[in-house]
């Protein structure tokens, strides 16, 4: 007799992300890892002191800047991609009703209502993909030195140094949060989550049909 026949069946697991997401993240985040890196390595003295190659940091810096859009433009090949890139670009009265649960500090189930992308998330996507195109931007100024003039080259660097700051706490922030949540490091990981941590996390969209958790105009959050 199998031991194992009167064993409840083990609860199915909630799809969550394609292979595709996840390979534009991961590629993503190595990305702006290395940039974020490497700019610690030219602006801090006491990590330049320990590299010699000072001019290598420097082509792989910005060979990396440049790199960063790719795997977001090579994912709108994905419906999955573009519907979730949808999903994040829109609001509805939940994400604000989020936000002020989260500004009033309250942690209740009830007051923060998710679709797919809660507030936080949505708001945190905005801010890293306009500080992308402002980053690359001003990069671009500061390599092509003899094709703009002085003032903008001092502007934009003046902007790239303080913007890059910013980047690094609101990342070091985003990979706190993960790190205190490893359920949705497994269902980045996996591309599938558990539907209590579902259930708990994003109602919204996990009690809508299965077949319509994927589709493109399926969740307004």
């Amino acid at each position: 007799m199998n031991p194992r026949a009167d064993a409840p069946p083990a609860t199915a697991r909630v799809r969550r992300f394609s292979t595709a997401e996840r390979l534009v993240h991961r590629t993503t985040a190595l990305l702006m890892g290395v940039c974020v890196l490497t700019a610690a390595f030219l602006y801090v003295p006491q990590l330049a002191q320990l590299v010699g190659r000072r001019e290598l940091v420097v082509r792989v810096h910005e060979w990396s800047g440049l790199a960063l859009p790719v795997p977001v433009l090579a994912g709108l090949l994905s419906r999955a991609f573009r519907a979730d890139l949808g999903r994040l670009n829109r609001f509805g009265p939940h994400d604000r009703r989020w936000l002020r649960a989260a500004l009033r500090r309250d942690r209740r189930r009830e007051s923060r209502p998710a679709g797919k992308f809660n507030a936080g998330q949505k708001v945190y996507a905005a801010w890293i993909a306009g500080a992308t195109v402002v980053m690359l931007g001003t990069g671009l100024l500061m390599w092509f030195t003899r094709l703009t003039p002085l003032v903008w080259r001092t502007s934009a660097t003046f902007v790239h140094d303080w913007l890059a700051l910013a980047v690094g706490v609101v990342l070091a922030g985003h990979i706190g949060m993960a790190l205190g949540d490893p359920e949705a490091r497994r269902g980045m990981r996996t591309g599938s989550v558990s539907p209590e941590w579902a259930e708990r996390e994003h109602p919204l969209w996990h009690r809508r049909p299965p077949a319509n958790r994927t589709a493109a105009d399926a969740d307004s959050g």
